[in-house]
């Protein structure tokens, strides 16, 4: 709702030119509310799950003349459809970020010795084993490897997007396994819960977590989906073609963190934040940089020379780094890299 707002907003949009349907499933209840949209003289349709995209497919090719756009999505390039589309953010690039608040953290606990520098496990709450998710918590993995090198990672998967009580209990898990800073990729509350009970800092996802965790919460990576909804329909009303896979991050303002909870936080955060952030606008810091990352001991570029089940990443690997979410905006990072193990709960 909130990009919505702010792509009226942008383009001047009134109410009666837009219309939103809540709660759709991802099943054939979608094909029909996409072709109920069209039927009502929508020129442009957005879905905003994973698995609405068949279906939304479906009934892009029954309306040629009508736009639409989903998120997350891997199948428009591959459909053969011009009105269909695929975008994303580089939400990884703001996962770095969250993951450098919370390796500023570590330090700042190791030298209050709250931790031993052998000890900084970080625990994180992932909803599948989906490359989505992969690629999200090795990128904040990294930033936080990039303050602190001893950190390590346990990642434990709820198997669901959003589940109070399963993430509740993930995080809980991971406290008692001896991580000392929780994160997630989940969309609810229940792990910044236990963390503020177990007096644990946290990094949490796509909203402020403060006013649930106000003496644990760091930060959250966020999408400002915005951005997107204003380029698509402004694309629509001046007739021009809307790429078939988009994907934008900082330099866009399509990602961000949330403030820094300076209650929490180590002190000297924000300037390091602005410092990371301003390198990878400019080009000169890569998240997936593969010189920061070994895989079962061996460089990614190593392996893709040695072919093998490796071998299928040599189209994204060039110049020192992993180009992510570049040849097509659905993330494609699922590789396990050294330091991170991960468990289905």
């Amino acid at each position: 709702l909130k990009a919505v707002e702010e792509m009226k907003k942008n383009l001047g949009l009134s109410d009666d030119q837009v219309i939103i349907k809540w709660n759709i499933p991802e099943d054939e209840t979608c094909y029909d509310a996409a072709v109920d949209l069209a039927d009502q003289g929508c020129n442009i349709i957005f879905a905003n799950s994973f698995g609405h995209e068949s279906y939304i497919l479906q009934a892009a090719a029954e309306f040629p003349n009508v736009q639409f756009c989903h998120a997350t999505g891997y199948q428009a390039a591959g459909s053969g459809l011009s009105n269909m589309h695929n975008f994303f953010t580089s939400i990884y690039e703001a996962r770095y970020v969250s993951g450098v608040v919370a390796g500023l953290k570590l330090n700042q606990m190791i030298e209050d010795g709250t931790v031993k520098e052998d000890a900084c496990k970080i625990g994180y709450v992932g909803a599948y084993p989906y490359a989505e998710v992969i690629s999200g918590y090795t990128s904040f993995f990294l930033g936080a490897r990039s303050v602190c090198p001893s950190a390590t990672m346990e990642v434990k998967y709820t198997n669901s997007w959003a589940s109070f009580d399963l993430e509740k209990e993930c995080a809980d898990a991971l406290i008692s396994d001896g991580c000392v800073l929780i994160s997630q990729h989940a969309d609810t509350t229940g792990a910044p819960s236990t963390c503020e009970d177990k007096k644990v800092p946290c990094v949490g996802y796509n909203v402020d977590m403060t006013t649930v965790a106000p003496d644990a919460a760091l930060t959250s990576p966020t999408n400002n989906w915005g951005v997107y909804y204003t380029h698509a329909v402004q694309c629509v009303l001046d007739g021009t073609a809307i790429e078939t896979d988009w994907c934008q991050g900082f330099a866009e303002g399509a990602v961000d963190i949330t403030p820094i909870n300076e209650a929490v936080a180590a002190e000297g955060t924000d300037a390091k934040v602005t410092e990371v952030e301003n390198a990878i606008k400019d080009g000169s810091l890569h998240v997936f940089d593969t010189s920061a990352f070994t895989v079962n001991g061996s460089s990614l570029e190593d392996l893709i020379a040695e072919g093998g089940d490796y071998a299928k990443y040599a189209d994204y690997v060039s110049d020192g780094y992993y180009h992510e979410s570049e040849l097509a905006s659905a993330p494609s990072f699922d590789i396990i890299i050294d330091g991170i193990t991960s468990v289905t709960n």
